[in-house]
């Protein structure tokens, strides 16, 4: 058995795949020299995937990133990234190589991501897989705020509900984020700013979400959080987080004192419960948030 970890490990180190390994937080916790060459990394440097992308973007290396604005690109890809056990996609890098990458995903969140280079291919082939992915991302992704559509939440939730299937300890918990009188922020400040305040409630939420996790927007200004092997308790501190960061903002630049608020509804799945009635019980603990007060979360056992 030693043998054969060593020989593993020397193949590893030798070959021209690209390894990674990465932890439930997404930082880098292994990379072959392949990988490591591919990306700018040092031999000893574990950034996160994050920082890694923003930090290579700003300096020309890894992968190509074609965007107007990153930080709408990375919210975009970290909608995608980790949510299933695995997923395949092409990307080039800057040297010209064109990359197929997999991702492997633990249910504790480990990653296992492997690339091989398949430039050889014909490019016009090459265009018409791009155009395909391109699609399945635009069918896939709210249009205004860049995170996952109600199309893709919705399936999150089914593979929640049937992950039952499975024997596991802890299920998970889904939240149903609304905005506090955005009706009212429309009429007063203009549709426009709304859209700015959608945005920037995505751009607040987005850094307090485990990768594990999925969130999206799934109508109007009602988002949804999906929180797989995650206990009532550890749910509730995550949304009571994004309640008190939301709190605190302030996104209006001409109306320093505008501020807004939301409430949420935690639900933790049942053994045997279907995702529409896990949702509804979500969708009543949100009722009741709202009919407290607002600005504040309710819980359903």
């Amino acid at each position: 058995m030693n043998q054969i970890s060593e020989r593993l490990a020397e193949l590893q180190q030798e070959s021209s795949v690209l390894i990674a390994l990465y932890d439930q937080d997404d930082r880098l916790r292994y990379a072959n020299p392949a990988f490591r060459s591919t990306y700018a990394l040092d031999p000893d440097e574990c950034p996160l995937w994050a920082d890694l992308m923003r930090r290579n973007t700003r300096e020309g290396k890894g992968t190509v990133i074609v965007a107007t604005d990153f930080e709408t690109w990375l919210v975009s890809a970290q909608s995608r990234r980790g949510k299933l056990p695995f997923r395949a996609f092409e990307t080039d890098v800057v040297d010209g190589r064109w990359l197929w990458m997999t991702e492997t995903v633990q249910k504790d969140g480990w990653m296992l991501c492997i690339a091989s280079d398949i430039t050889h291919l014909k490019a016009s082939e090459r265009d018409v897989r791009q155009d395909r992915d391109f699609a399945l991302k635009a069918s896939q992704t709210d249009e205004l705020t860049s995170v996952s559509n109600r199309r893709f939440m919705m399936k999150a939730l089914d593979t929640l509900a049937n992950g039952q299937a499975v024997a596991q300890p802890v299920g998970g918990c889904i939240c149903i984020i609304d905005l506090d009188h955005f009706k009212r922020i429309n009429d007063l400040y203009g549709h426009q700013t709304g859209d700015d305040v959608l945005v920037d409630f995505v751009r607040l939420v987005h850094p307090l979400v485990r990768r594990r996790d999925s969130f999206g927007r799934i109508g109007g200004e009602e988002f949804m959080l999906i929180l797989p092997d995650t206990t009532l308790a550890q749910g509730e501190l995550i949304v009571e987080r994004i309640l008190t960061t939301v709190r605190g903002a302030r996104p209006i630049r001409n109306v320093p004192n505008f501020s807004y608020t939301c409430s949420a509804g935690l639900a933790e799945l049942h053994p045997g419960e279907t995702a529409r009635e896990l949702y509804a019980r979500a969708d009543e603990a949100l009722y009741h948030a709202k009919q407290g007060g607002r600005d504040r979360l309710r819980i359903v056992a």
